[in-house]
């Protein structure tokens, strides 16, 4: 198994698709890569060469911001939105929805699935005797 960023890139898959298990790469910025080094998409991560999987590791760690640094970056943009108490830290403060979403009727996994509005957890009324 080929290590990038350390994530174990699966063997079986093609380069295209086992690169984006590292978090900050999807499939456009995976072919973007890809490209730019001039790869075969479709060839499978066991059949690369060692220097072609370093040329991958080096490219990747040289051009983009992936892995922790990456999730390290957006929990830092989320305090600071908290901090200057804008809309939108106020909004992830009180885990509500931030960018403009109903919450009357959906929202369900932001809230953990609190049934806020009028009748939507009514218990059922009493059994009769």
């Amino acid at each position: 198994m080929a290590r990038i960023a350390g994530v174990n890139i699966p063997d079986d898959k093609r380069i295209e698709i086992a690169l984006t298990y590292i978090y900050g790469i999807g499939r456009p910025r995976s072919n973007e890569i890809l490209a730019a080094l001039k790869l075969d998409p479709n060839a499978r991560t066991k059949a690369m060469s060692e220097t072609d999987i370093n040329k991958l590791k080096d490219y990747i760690e040289k051009n983009f911001t992936i892995e922790g640094e990456l999730k390290h970056q957006k929990q830092m943009n989320i305090k600071r939105l908290k901090d200057i108490g804008c809309y939108r830290g106020i909004r992830h403060t009180k885990g509500l929805p931030v960018r403009g979403q109903k919450t009357k009727t959906n929202t369900r996994t932001v809230r953990g699935n609190v049934r806020k509005t009028m009748g939507s957890g009514r218990k059922p009324a009493a059994e009769k005797t």
